[in-house]
């Protein structure tokens, strides 16, 4: 063989090898960052039963991140302070797992997530400070005000035991456990999986945060946000350590990216209110103390993507609808706080027609309609919120209307 005919095929083969590497690394980190075999087999008495018996728990671990780091069952398993213990086929475990085992090792994110609103305020929006210690109140009063310090919701007494399941669901994120904690991290993340990645899909935020009260998952994938990252997801990687997330592995928003995650070297949070300037899901929405902080961090998060002009007239635009929307909403107020002073509507809470419909009013349509202009759904800000208060407002002039014109012929 000539030296011509070896150095060709010497070349060819380097040529050859040197453009599957090109190639390889140009592939989505999503695709080149799989679970090795080593990654996915599980040893020891705990997989040994678990694989016979609840096998799917099993295979989630051994895809995890908490695998992958050496973490074992017993980790997580093992009874703290103030968690009741079993036996379990010769281990002594804790019967029911809490905040407080994750925050054995995340401990950074807990007092994070102790500050914001899925915390003690997400419980006591329904079951009112009943649950809580005098420590648990006053910590959470610090950062919310009146928010835990507050009665039971008049809503959820008149449903009685229906609204347990539907209330619960959701705001169980914020319970009080008997070991002291507060909360539970596998409301976002999953028990075994324990993921990042789930936290970071939009429909896992969509489970509590959907719905005539809160539409956001309906407005997000309304929104250019949603359409692309539905268009775009395949070629993303959701599994980056949050303060090692960069736009290369995200180059579109989900929730968590704009309200918890360290994008491009941003601050990560466990505390979803940090980057939140107003109160948006109360009646009339007024700024948050910690305005100008808030409405800065989120300002740096939208400026990975937009232009500061494009920003600034973004927010512009949605305050004006929140201050419209204020107004409607006040109007309404007025209206049926003028009838209770007649006389003509009773004391008590919701046993009234006007009633229901003075609370769908800011708490459904209100909210959409703030919800939408800060989110970028504008179908949501015009049919679901602003058509919505113009129609209900103009049926409760007609019903007061009504109330009073029966009352003159008594």
């Amino acid at each position: 063989m000539s030296f011509r005919s070896v150095f060709l095929s010497v070349f060819i083969g380097l040529t050859l090898i040197v453009s599957a590497l090109i190639i390889n690394q140009k592939r989505p980190s999503v695709e080149t960052s799989q679970p090795t075999p080593a990654l996915v087999r599980a040893t020891g008495k705990c997989a040994a039963c678990h694989r016979h018996e609840t096998s799917a728990i099993v295979h989630q671990f051994e895809r995890s991140a908490h695998a992958a780091g050496g973490v074992t069952c017993l980790d997580c398993h093992q009874p703290l302070e103030g968690q009741e213990q079993v036996d379990h086929r010769g281990f002594v475990i804790a019967s029911l797992l809490s905040a407080k085992n994750c925050s054995e090792c995340h401990s950074t994110e807990y007092q994070q997530f102790l500050r914001s609103r899925h915390a003690a305020p997400a419980w006591a929006a329904v079951t009112g400070r009943s649950d809580f210690s005098a420590e648990q109140i006053a910590f959470a009063e610090t950062y919310h005000k009146g928010a835990v310090d507050r009665p039971a919701n008049a809503l959820a007494n008149r449903e009685g035991r229906g609204a347990e399941k539907g209330c619960f669901g959701c705001h169980a994120i914020g319970k009080p456990n008997l070991d002291g904690s507060i909360g539970s991290c596998t409301q976002c993340h999953s028990r075994h999986s324990s993921s990042v990645a789930l936290a970071r899909e939009p429909e896992t935020c969509g489970q509590c945060h959907m719905g005539p009260d809160h539409s956001q998952i309906e407005i997000y994938h309304e929104s250019k946000h949603g359409v692309l990252f539905n268009a775009q997801r395949r070629s993303m990687n959701l599994e980056v350590a949050p303060d090692k997330l960069s736009t290369s592995d995200m180059p579109v928003p989900t929730c968590a990216t704009c309200h918890m995650s360290g994008l491009d070297n941003l601050k990560v949070t466990h505390d979803t209110t940090e980057r939140l300037s107003y109160w948006l899901f109360a009646a009339v929405s007024e700024k948050r103390p910690t305005y100008e902080r808030g409405r800065a961090e989120m300002t740096e998060v939208c400026l990975k993507c937009h232009a500061s002009t494009r920003v600034k007239s973004f927010f512009a635009d949605a305050e004006v609808i929140l201050a419209s929307t204020n107004e409607q909403v006040r109007e309404a107020q007025d209206l049926v706080t003028a009838l209770r002073e007649e006389g003509l509507l009773t004391p008590e809470p919701f046993d009234e027609p006007l009633e229901f419909i003075a609370f769908d009013y800011w708490h459904y349509f209100g909210r959409t309609a703030k919800h939408g202009a800060f989110m970028g759904g504008a179908d949501f800000v015009q049919w679901h919120g602003n058509y919505q208060l113009l129609a209900k407002l103009t049926e409760m002039k007609e019903m007061a209307r009504e109330l009073r014109e029966r009352h003159r012929e008594h």
